[in-house]
């Protein structure tokens, strides 16, 4: 068969190259044309986008870049067309995907939703429009299934694919002291930057992170670097910051080693928590106050931004988001994080219960069964 896939960020191109991989066990004649990354290509097919060129964060980024993504919405509509997969797999990245979703419908293309868009989060009204345009979901948040129940949304939950690419990660087990060695870092404890996968977050959440070098000097920071990034998209920031390293494909390595974790809110900081790594969570856009305000009153439907807490339905990681993101608080839960062994005892209590909940590897081939079964009419 022929399978049209779209993702547009680093978590996106890691759950749909395994999801890739585990469809060609089931279709050995399975065909691939896709948006995404290294990873997807490394599946075989053909690379149509990077999503280094097609992720934007934040209100004021798209508005910036409107005309760049209205042709990238021009060019994957014809795209399509010209392709004619027997089904479209929309990977995440909803604000794309959904309208993509919608055309893909109108012309009589089979649409599979995989990662279900967070529309519970900040904009439940989507959700009719997912029943309409989609024609499976499948879910990777066990909270998930019965949000998009209630709208006759036809959901599937088939496990979190994070437990597939955690169980296959590379130098899995290795310790602390092969991980240092093996990076020729210091033999020093490790407090790890994990700033986001976008130029935009980079921007404005490794400066701040880096701030913490100066009241932390036992500790050595390490960032993890992004996949679509190089040494040089880190340069600028490290110029005052002598001793910080970056290590590049391997952020489970890192966060297996490293003693406590600065996190940008995301993907990461369900992988952290996974890999038992105590963390902060931090996220900080444009527009000060007001987005604050914003976010807090009008958009952001839920009590917690990070999945870890949104998982478990109570605080088990900090979270500091805009107007109570600062150096102080930060360094404020930095030092519990690296100093407090009752409060990193907690917090690794929380992973334990949060490991249950998620579930055991096997999602992806799980998730592809599901919708070979579903294309083969069985």
């Amino acid at each position: 068969m022929k399978y049209y896939l779209i993702a547009g960020e680093a978590s996106g191109d890691l759950h749909a190259a395994n999801l890739m991989k585990a469809l060609k066990k089931f279709d050995p004649m399975a065909n691939f044309r896709y948006w995404g990354g290294e990873l997807m290509a490394a599946e075989g097919g053909q690379l149509v986008r990077h999503y280094r060129d097609t992720a934007f964060m934040g209100a004021f980024e798209v508005v910036m870049n409107l005309h760049k993504i209205c042709r990238n919405l021009k060019f994957c509509k014809e795209d399509i067309l010209k392709y004619s997969p027997d089904v479209l797999i929309l990977v995440d990245y909803a604000g794309f995907n959904l309208r993509i979703a919608s055309f893909a419908k109108t012309r009589g293309f089979r649409v599979f939703y995989y990662i279900a868009p967070k529309i519970w989060a900040w904009n439940t009204g989507r959700a009719r429009k997912i029943k309409k345009n989609v024609d499976k979901l499948f879910s990777i948040m066990p909270f998930e299934s019965d949000f998009y129940a209630k709208y006759n949304v036809p959901v599937v939950y088939s496990g979190n694919p994070l437990m597939d690419a955690i169980d296959k990660r590379p130098y899995k087990n290795e310790g602390f002291e092969a991980f240092v060695k093996r990076n020729n870092l210091e033999n020093r404890p490790i407090i790890a930057l994990l700033a986001g996968s976008r130029k935009q977050e980079i921007s404005r959440l490794l400066p701040e992170m880096l701030a913490m070098v100066e009241h932390f000097p036992d500790f050595q920071f390490v960032i993890a670097g992004a996949p679509s990034f190089t040494f040089a998209d880190y340069e600028e920031y490290l110029r005052d910051y002598e001793g910080v390293s970056v290590v590049f494909g391997q952020t489970y390595a890192l966060l297996e080693s490293a003693h406590a974790a600065l996190v940008t809110s995301g993907t990461a900081t369900l992988e952290a928590a996974l890999l038992k790594c105590p963390q902060v969570v931090c996220y900080k856009m444009w527009g000060g106050s007001f987005t604050d305000f914003m976010a807090k009153k009008v958009i952001i439907k839920v009590a917690h931004i990070s999945l870890v807490n949104l998982i478990m339905n109570r605080e088990v990681v900090k979270e500091l988001f805009q107007s109570s993101f600062s150096l102080e608080a930060l360094k404020n839960e930095l030092s519990l994080l690296c100093y407090d062994e009752d409060y990193r005892k907690r917090m690794i209590e929380g992973y334990t219960e949060l490991g249950y909940i998620v579930g055991n590897p096997g999602s992806s081939e799980r998730t592809a069964r599901l919708m070979w079964e579903s294309l083969k009419g069985k």
